[in-house]
């Protein structure tokens, strides 16, 4: 059995809400930045896609859905001019025309997550018990994975122990 990338997992857990808002998967939340640019994400994030309630008929093109956008209040009008614009990036992300028309709610639009500010670094000892403990599995990923995830958990033990005093 191989290890899996924990972007597949996180799939499978949050595909429910996500097929909730209309969203298929995951790729257009989480590369809401490089499909509008950094500009236009950190004044918009994507809440849901309505899509049409018939289906078409034999014959029939497909009506496209609506994209609902959450925007920044003074930031609303420059995205209702770039609508187009936006509307075509996530139809070429897509790959096909799925999104025909932009809608704005306005509110707050939290901003990004900051980056994390980088633990402290872990004793000699505590890193090398760690290696030793991991040096025997043959799989070199494997090996660098577990040793990285017993780093992290002795680091946050550490941390949890001086905080306490």
């Amino acid at each position: 059995m191989s290890a899996k990338p924990l972007a597949e997992l996180i799939d499978d857990c949050i595909a429910p809400a996500l097929a909730a808002q209309g969203f298929a998967g995951r790729a257009i939340v989480s590369l809401w930045p490089e499909i509008v640019g950094e500009r236009l994400a950190a004044r918009s994030r994507p809440l849901r896609i309505d899509w049409p309630k018939r289906r078409p008929g034999p014959g029939e093109a497909a009506q496209p859905a609506t994209m609902v956008v959450r925007v920044e209040g003074a930031f609303a009008l420059e995205m209702q001019q770039l609508g187009p614009l936006v509307v075509e990036r996530v139809n070429t992300h897509l790959g096909w025309r799925a999104v025909g028309k932009l809608v704005l709610k306005q509110g707050p639009v939290a901003p990004p997550s900051a980056p994390a500010r980088p633990a402290p670094a872990l004793e000699a000892a505590a890193a090398a018990r760690i290696d030793d403990q991991v040096s025997p599995i043959a799989d070199p990923g494997l090996r660098e994975a577990l040793a990285r995830l017993g780093r992290a958990v002795a680091q946050r033990q550490r941390q949890a122990g001086s905080g306490r005093e």
